[in-house]
């Protein structure tokens, strides 16, 4: 049995060995954070996420000068209330804290999920434009620059950058 596996082990590495052999890897590279900002798709999506951004944060001063004016009236007059108005004042600030604490966790994550709503589509264009392009002219690997992974490549390694926003119809 043992005899066997080992004869089995030995042939499927030779098949192996002899098909790397015979083909030869065409490699290419590419950017792929400059084909992302060169997709105008990007800079919609980068617009509509500002325009979210905005919105939340003229809430969030809303909320806050709604909060400094309570503050400020509770500091002119804590010292002529009676406890119960100071008890009742300060949990009233407390809660308008927590409830500005929530909304800013919220509006982050809110802004997050619109950030991989709107730039799922644009990255998964740009993921189809480089397979159909690498598909094309025969490239065996395609290695991503603009993600920092890549500590060397080799000048025959060829950039497809063109090739992809040609793909894309992007000037």
């Amino acid at each position: 049995m043992k005899k066997y596996l080992l004869v089995l082990f030995v042939c499927a590495f030779s098949a192996i060995i002899t098909v790397s052999a015979q083909s030869k890897l065409k490699i290419g590279h590419i950017d792929s954070q400059e084909l992302l900002s060169a997709m105008p798709a990007s800079d919609t999506a980068q617009r509509k996420l500002e325009k979210i951004a905005k919105e939340h944060e003229l809430v969030l001063e809303e909320m806050t000068v709604e909060f400094n004016k309570k503050l400020d009236e509770y500091s002119r007059k804590v010292d002529t209330m009676s406890d119960l108005a100071r008890a009742t004042k300060e949990a009233e600030l407390e809660d308008m804290q927590r409830r500005i604490q929530t909304f800013q966790e919220t509006a982050q994550q809110d802004i997050q999920k619109k950030r991989v709503e709107l730039f799922q589509p644009v990255q998964e264009a740009a993921l189809k434009a480089v397979n159909e392009v690498a598909e094309e002219h025969g490239f065996t690997y395609i290695l991503d620059m603009g993600m920092g992974a890549v500590v060397y490549a080799s000048p025959d390694s060829e950039d497809i950058l063109l090739l992809v926003k040609e793909k894309l119809g992007i000037e």
